[in-house]
């Protein structure tokens, strides 16, 4: 887990340091071309529903052979190396702290446009719709952070990579249907338990009752490969934070100050809250590793 603390911490560093050359490191182009040779050549195997497991397992087995034989060289100092090199090459891709300030600092109707499309959003009214980049903040932690986080810390290196190339093969848009179809429900399940985990943690760092009820109304109560509630959650702690935070502006008798895009500082701050949430509980158990 120290690994993991680590590693993270260069994940973001880098992302801020050298935005452009990690960038251009964190590139698929050759992931994308082994999914199209397999198109090619790997006939009716590759059209069914689980087809996209011969995409996947070939290199994740080749991860973890790597991962095997590096772990003793040099006092494991080389497998470590390895670890933190895999799990800052599957962050991201891009960096949602960067793209978020993007945004927030646009000076202008176009590049603000550009800057929420590469949150996913589109549209004229994209930047007006505050439960939106609401939404898109929390999905793009769950899919650039916290999804792979999670399965690094269950799986190693193999867990990082799965994670971030089932997402990149559930993005694909030319696969055959039904490899599409398994390679998004093999996303969502992974999506799953990080987004369980992410609502946690919101309820710790935010309004737990909020949390705790707008979790329930939307279904997460129940055992469906469904991350939608992460969505519904976020929006309602963002609302509620926003109307504590002018609450306590109008008890103190001051004029409150509108800021720009206040939705979207929100959802950025309260991410940020669950992370460092998250790297807390495991600096405790690094230390608790060592004490023992």
């Amino acid at each position: 887990m120290s690994i993991t603390l680590v590693a993270v911490v260069l994940a973001l560093v880098l992302g801020h340091v050298a935005p452009t050359l990690v960038a251009a490191w964190r590139h698929y182009h050759w992931y994308s071309a082994w999914l199209h040779w397999l198109g090619e050549s790997a006939g009716d195997v590759w059209r069914g529903r689980y087809g996209i497991a011969l995409a996947l397992v070939p290199v994740l087995l080749v991860v973890a052979l790597l991962q095997w034989l590096l772990d003793g060289l040099v006092y494991g100092l080389v497998g470590l190396l390895f670890d933190i090199a895999i799990l800052v090459y599957a962050w991201g891709p891009r960096d949602l702290d960067l793209d978020v300030e993007a945004v927030i600092d646009a000076h202008d109707a176009p590049t603000r446009r550009a800057a929420i499309a590469r949150l996913g959003l589109t549209g004229e009214g994209a930047a007006l719709d505050g439960p939106a980049l609401v939404e898109a903040v929390f999905a793009n932690a769950l899919q650039r952070w916290f999804g792979v986080l999670f399965w690094f810390l269950l799986l190693g290196p193999v867990g990082a990579l799965l994670y971030r190339l089932a997402a990149q093969s559930a993005a694909a848009t030319d696969l055959p249907e039904q490899n599409r179809t398994g390679a998004r429900a093999l996303k969502t399940a992974l999506d799953w338990p990080v987004a369980q985990l992410m609502t946690l943690a919101m309820a710790l760092v935010g309004n737990f009752d909020t949390v705790f009820s707008a979790w329930r109304e939307a279904g997460g109560t129940r055992f469906r490969l469904d991350t939608g509630f992460l969505a519904h959650v976020a929006r309602a702690s963002v609302r509620v934070e926003l109307a504590e935070e002018a609450e306590e502006y109008a008890e103190e008798g001051m004029v409150q100050t509108m800021r720009d895009l206040p939705e979207l500082r929100d959802a950025m701050s309260l991410v940020w809250r669950i992370l460092l949430l998250w790297m807390a509980v495991l600096a405790l158990f690094v230390i608790g590793g060592w004490v023992s």
